[in-house]
């Protein structure tokens, strides 16, 4: 393929990866809002969500003028469609970290709430899952990226947690219960955002491999980690 092809392609994936990262950095910020009840940095986050959208469109446009130009064929082709759909990816996670940010901007109209489930291990285990993925991108390790796939399981089991704890605090605060359910729609945001960096880990295992992994189930992907 054309020399000036492989150079624009790495230039998006270039992209692609400082998307990434502000992606990520735009997840811990929200979190850390959540955490700290810091109402301004998640109006802050809202606000800035504009930039993460208009950026994934300049990527997919130039995804689609490459593929216009040039019709590449196999691991070119695959390259670009798996940049695409990373593409996408990162920016409904910058739209779930904005999601998280209003929900804190909602309920701090009724604090205190009675909801106290502490996201801290949530969002831990899925910012190493982000860095992962990234990681995984810029190395094209399937390990790393198989890894990612099973640490989604952790991440669903607190959302349970949450959920189990949001039927206890309503129980004991019915008339709470609008402020409960909000704040425990975090929990859900999280585990959406865990999904999302889970296809960013699928896509490099199918960019490396040529072979679509999604919807196995939990046993195939254990018996390929490493």
């Amino acid at each position: 393929m054309n020399t000036y092809f492989q150079k624009e392609l790495e230039k998006i994936k270039k992209d692609i990866l400082s998307l990434g990262a502000d992606v990520e950095d735009r997840f811990r910020k929200s979190a850390h809002a959540v955490k700290t009840n810091n109402i301004e940095l998640a109006k802050f986050i809202i606000e800035r969500d504009i930039e993460i959208d208009q950026r994934e469109i300049e990527i997919e446009e130039e995804c689609l003028k490459l593929l216009a130009l040039y019709q590449p064929v196999a691991i070119d082709l695959r390259s670009i469609v798996v940049v695409i759909k990373i593409n996408n990816d990162l920016e409904r996670i910058g739209d779930l970290s904005a999601n998280i940010s209003q929900r804190l901007i909602t309920a701090s109209k009724d604090l205190p709430c009675s909801y106290n489930y502490d996201y801290s291990f949530m969002v831990e285990k899925t910012g190493q899952m982000f860095k992962m993925s990234l990681d995984s991108i810029v190395t094209m390790n399937i390990d790393t990226a198989y890894q990612v796939l099973v640490m989604d399981e952790d991440i669903n089991l607190m959302r349970n947690e949450a959920y189990e704890e949001m039927k206890k605090t309503i129980k004991n605060n019915p008339e709470d219960v609008a402020n409960i359910i909000n704040m425990y729609l975090i929990s859900r945001h999280i585990e959406r955002i865990g999904d999302h960096i889970t296809n960013i880990a699928e896509e490099v295992i199918h960019l490396v491999e040529g072979e679509i992994i999604r919807h196995k189930n939990k046993e195939y992907i254990k018996a390929h980690k490493k």
